[in-house]
């Protein structure tokens, strides 16, 4: 099936896959970002992951720390990744925030980073930019192109168990969020580097963990939350917002017999972050198999959890489908992913169209990634 697309292919390079050339597996591929098993270029989840990529089927990966065995080792995967599909170059993405989250350790030789809230502390934004331009050129030289940061979510609850507890959050403070998140966009984009402002629409306030469950913010979100979103998009530059997995029953939210979480809320990712925010670029969800969208659907199948879990979040407006891969670990999840994606656009030319807006917006994000 093939759908013409507005973006020439000299944009990202003369082997690009061409606007009238991409078909539905292909852009579907491209919204595809999952976790992998595997710390060496010979390990099978590895071999998979970069056929994948090389089918088309995956656009993007995530890595975590188990992932990590060495940076030389880090390096040469990076390199089989990119060499896979060298003219849409893969999405290669981590937490590297600082404190207690980041993906790369003084374990593996790699220069850790103080916490959000201590970098706000003990710093002006001119020299927490220093300490941040530091990490994205090491990470920038081992071959990854996404950071997943800022934070700007605000301390609201500095007892959060997710937030707070962690020093994810560098103030309660707008002004002072943006600030820094503003530091860290720099220093990451001056290297290279694409990021993505979290938690949206603000997981500060909370008293539970989504990672656990259902994680309902209704009586202790505040308005203010959208504010360093409403400054950062209005400025520009941004690459990526990673829509949260939180329930909001206010703030003219229409009734939700369902009580889905503004990570698969057309409201939430229609309505306010490109209607009222204006936000123009790709969304991103946080991780589709944590508890909070797991304990949604009620099957024993995971391939129905995971079929339910796509269709969604396309259907809310995410553009790129993160799968950290952790919660019953697949090697070929990244083409099951596609595979739910292609067959539900086959039956559903509303759905193909989401699909091909979602390309649209990965493929200019990855022209960034071209030189």
């Amino acid at each position: 099936m093939l759908m013409s697309l507005a973006i020439a292919a000299a944009a990202i390079g003369a082997a690009a896959v061409s606007a009238n050339a991409a078909t539905l597996d292909q852009m579907a591929g491209q919204m595809v970002l999952v976790g992998f098993q595997g710390g060496a270029v010979t390990d099978p989840g590895v071999q998979t992951l970069i056929s994948e990529i090389k089918a088309g089927q995956v656009g993007g990966l995530m890595y975590l720390r188990v992932n990590v065995k060495s940076l030389d080792a880090v390096k040469a995967m990076n390199a089989a990744f990119v060499a896979a599909n060298p003219s849409l170059k893969p999405f290669i993405t981590l937490d590297q925030e600082g404190g207690k989250v980041q993906r790369l350790s003084a374990k593996v030789g790699f220069p850790e980073m103080p916490s959000a809230e201590d970098v706000a502390k003990d710093d002006t934004p001119d020299q927490a930019e220093a300490i941040y331009a530091k990490t994205a050129t090491g990470l920038a030289g081992l071959g990854f192109n996404v950071n997943f940061g800022p934070v700007v979510d605000l301390n609201v609850n500095p007892d959060n168990p997710i937030i707070g507890k962690y020093g994810r959050s560098f103030s309660a403070d707008p002004a002072k969020v943006i600030a820094y998140a503003d530091a860290f966009l720099q220093a990451q984009h001056q290297a290279g580097v694409l990021t993505a402002l979290k938690h949206f629409p603000g997981h500060g306030s909370s008293t539970t963990d989504s990672h656990k469950g259902f994680v309902d913010v209704t009586s202790t979100w505040k308005p203010v939350e959208l504010q360093p979103y409403k400054t950062l998009v209005g400025q520009g530059g941004i690459d990526f917002v990673m829509v949260g997995h939180l329930y909001i029953d206010s703030y003219g939210a229409p009734p939700d017999p369902q009580q889905l979480p503004t990570s698969l809320s057309s409201y939430w990712i229609g309505s306010i972050l490109r209607g009222q925010i204006g936000y123009k670029g790709a969304v991103i969800s946080d991780d589709l198999e944590m508890g909070a969208i797991r304990d949604l659907f009620k099957s024993d199948s995971n391939d129905e959890i995971i079929r339910q879990t796509v269709v969604k979040a396309v259907n809310a407006g995410v553009n790129v489908l993160l799968f950290s891969n952790t919660a019953v670990p697949t090697a070929d999840l990244g083409q099951k992913i596609h595979d739910i994606l292609v067959s539900e656009a086959k039956k559903d030319p509303a759905f193909a169209k989401k699909i091909e807006a979602s390309y649209n917006l990965i493929v200019a994000l990855k022209k960034k990634l071209a030189a």
